[in-house]
């Protein structure tokens, strides 16, 4: 089991699916063989994004193992004491079932190929390992001159090279004479790896790498509960009366594809909010698939029929849909506002506000402060902290950790600054998070408390049943603990415009009161209906006309309804040139409280023209809430025992008499074996095929292997090799102890 492709090969099932599990690009598509699982594991771009995911923990284990070679022992090289073993052998674990380190058969570790290029030239902060090293005598420093030791201090922990200091020049070249120093130009020094394990005890790090622990406030978990309930349920609110207005009024999309600026203030005005929260409401409407460009040549954003479906599910299932879609999304929501580098301003809705690392960066925010005491408030600074040591390799930038933080508080996600039930369920499942804020929601109130100043208060969150009554009857005045409303002329009217009589409505109205209803509201709520319908609209294309020509007197000549066109039939009658629907709601909107009736005089209630549309993908096809089915890794990891061809031997070198060591022809396996050499600065045999076809071998060391190419020094010829990796029909490894006897 010397290569890595042989390590994945012996390992059982159970550790090849908790590999794809960690490392999901893996398995996607589904890798056809162990050969091409080896490679793809030792690609680059995979790398790159399993480092990126790793603590800080890990990362120490993987440095020291790229930094002291497969010998070393990692709980001397890293434990400081007895209270950070633990904390190694978890991060060597984790490292293992990442494949980012793996052991031969003589229990050597080694770091996965490709990983000593990620880590830079200097891993640990050591220098290169040298040929020979020089036997160091720290003795010597009892007679070093002042500031010498403070120059080692500088460089023992990394990274070895250094700006050599004007001032220290002496204690400089007295480091370089005794050998303690280095000079890489003439303003650069070096520590060299044997002085700095010597400095360092033969150890890697200075100690095991712990989670922050900063002094973080906690909030009581009913208090959190509370603030997360009271939040989660003001932006479902927001989200479907934006949504009701947009339903009837679409507002455009600009060239871009974006929400316009205007657009965005009249969201501000609709809901009462910041540009912030209306940019965001925005945003979640949007990534939950209540909201899409609608496709026409003057193209608007309309709500989709997933908004009717949505409408209709109770409140926890409504939060946990736009929570589920929020913490999924790939779009950066806190960058709407900003200017672009083109100066530009982001709009909502923008097809370029998409960042892939947004949904990350989200997860991460929310599982820092999951890792956290119940009732913790961590800031923004003790959060970036926590994300600091979880991914050191990709800290993301203070601003995006602030508004993410928001975000969550906005949605109820968080309460109080702290992480509650439905948030911590939220990280497992929507039908979790659903649950645990159902369990957070104070009981519903069915009923409200009528007073004589038209005036009402619901005791506490009313039901579903109170709240639409509510809302086609009042104005609500304040949320809270309570709910506070005022009845008007204006706020009944809705109502009316529905169908609804003054009889039905008080109906409605004492079935919900406590105690009887007030007789200042009844007197209003008669009065209303009694002007309601007083005028009456038809189609002439359409008409207007009332019993009392008073009521019509001086509308056709009012200046803010010229666009209507009216002009007088009768005493008693007006007509207009204007649709029926645009006469009615032109005329509600200035105050006036017209119905439309049907040519024999019977009153119809006309229905608000909404609209919706389909979700699709860019390429106009309907896009689905159902979200890909993840790939069985059971069937993947069957999949790969198949039976691979067996690799044949590559042809010995005309020069070599002696048995070759056995190589392969498998493009899986070649790529991992030239990776190996390259991170171990080994020689192999590659039988490479030229243009005209004609096989030619040749002893290479690689330097690179990315991008489909292999990157070699050829040192028989003194020549550098740049190469496709499709034109190489084989590896195998160089022996030299056998091939340069022979």
């Amino acid at each position: 089991m010397s290569t890595f492709t042989a390590y994945l090969r012996s390992r059982p099932d159970d550790e090849l699916v908790a590999l794809l599990q960690a490392r999901s690009d893996l398995a996607s598509p589904a890798p056809g063989n162990v050969s091409s699982l080896g490679v793809r594991a030792t690609s680059r771009a995979s790398l790159e994004r399993a480092l990126a995911g790793v603590d800080a923990g890990v990362l120490q284990v993987v440095e020291a193992v790229v930094a002291l070679g497969p010998d070393v022992d990692l709980r001397a090289a890293i434990a400081r004491d007895a209270d950070d073993l633990p904390l190694v052998d978890a991060a060597l674990a984790q490292a293992v079932t990442l494949a980012l380190v793996w052991s031969d058969d003589d229990d050597g570790r080694h770091a996965a190929p490709g990983l000593a290029e990620l880590l830079g030239p200097y891993p640990a902060g050591l220098a290169p390992a040298v040929a020979a090293p020089r036997d160091v005598d720290l003795s010597v420093l009892a007679d070093a001159p002042r500031g010498a030791e403070a120059i080692l201090d500088a460089l023992t922990w990394g990274p070895p090279v250094g700006v050599a200091p004007a001032a220290a020049a002496g204690a400089i070249d007295w480091l370089v004479r005794h050998h303690l120093l280095t000079r890489t130009d003439a303003r650069h020094v070096l520590l060299p790896r044997a002085v700095a394990l010597r400095l360092r005890e033969g150890r890697s790090h200075p100690a095991a790498s712990r989670p922050p622990a900063p002094l973080i406030a906690t909030r009581a978990s009913a208090t959190v509960d509370a603030e997360s309930a009271a939040a989660g349920e003001h932006l479902v609110r927001l989200v479907a009366r934006l949504l009701r207005t947009w339903e009837q009024t679409p507002p455009g999309v600009l060239r871009a594809g974006g929400l316009g600026v205007r657009e965005l203030r009249r969201v501000v005005q609709t809901l009462d909010v910041d540009e912030r929260l209306a940019a965001l409401v925005v945003e979640v409407a949007g990534a939950a698939g209540l909201v899409a460009d609608d496709g026409d040549e003057q193209p608007s954003f309309v709500p989709t029929v997933a908004f009717d479906e949505w409408s209709a599910l109770p409140l926890p299932q409504r939060w946990a849909r736009l929570a589920a879609a929020w913490l999924a999304s790939p779009r950066a929501a806190w960058l709407v506002g900003t200017r672009d580098d083109g100066g530009g301003v982001r709009a909502a809705l923008d097809p370029e506000l998409v960042r892939p690392w947004a949904a990350r960066l989200r997860r991460s925010v929310l599982e820092s402060v999951a890792g956290l005491p119940h009732g913790a408030a961590p800031d923004d600074d003790a959060v970036r902290d926590l994300l600091a040591w979880r991914t050191p390799r990709a800290v993301p930038p203070a601003s995006a950790v602030a508004a993410v933080l928001q975000e969550a508080g906005a949605l109820g996600v968080l309460g109080a600054g702290a992480l509650g039930g439905a948030g911590r369920a939220l990280l497992s499942s929507a039908d979790d998070a659903a649950t645990a804020f159902d369990a957070a929601l104070p009981p519903a109130v069915d009923e409200i408390l009528l007073q004589g100043d038209l005036t009402g208060i619901v005791p506490g969150r009313p039901s579903d049943e109170l709240d639409d009554l509510v809302e086609r009857t009042a104005h609500v005045e304040s949320r809270g603990g309570a709910v506070t409303v005022r009845f008007s002329a204006d706020s009944v009217r809705p109502a009316f415009d529905a169908g609804a009589t003054a009889d039905s409505l008080l109906a409605d109205l004492a079935v919900h009161a406590r105690g009887p209803v007030p007789q200042p509201l009844e007197y209003l709520v008669r009065d209303a209906a009694r002007t309601h319908g007083r005028l009456r609209t038809g189609s002439a294309s359409s008409y207007l006309r009332a019993d009392d020509p008073t009521l019509l007197a001086g509308l056709a000549d009012d200046p803010r309804l010229s666009g209507l066109g009216l002009f007088a039939l009768a005493p008693t009658v007006l007509a207009s040139p204007a649709p029926a629907r645009e006469l009615l709601d032109t005329l509600r909107a200035h105050g006036l409280a017209p119905v439309a009736e049907t040519p024999d005089g019977h009153v119809v209630h006309l229905a608000p023209q909404v609209r919706r549309v389909v979700r699709r993908d860019r390429r106009g096809r309907p896009r689905t809430a159902e979200e890909p089915a993840a790939p069985d890794l059971a069937t993947v990891v069957a999949r790969l025992r198949t039976p691979e061809s067996t690799p044949r031997a590559a042809p010995a070198p005309v020069s070599t008499s002696g048995p070759a060591p056995r190589g392969t022809d498998q493009p899986g396996d070649a790529l991992v074996l030239l990776r190996e050499a390259a991170e171990n600065r080994t020689q192999v045999w590659v039988e490479l095929v030229g243009p005209t076809g004609r096989p030619e071998e040749r002893l290479v060391r690689p330097l690179r292997v990315d991008g489909g190419r292999l990157r070699a020094v050829d040192a028989r010829r003194e020549s550098e090799l740049s190469v496709a990796v499709h034109r190489i029909a084989s590896v195998r490894p160089y022996d030299p102890t056998t091939e340069e006897s022979a």
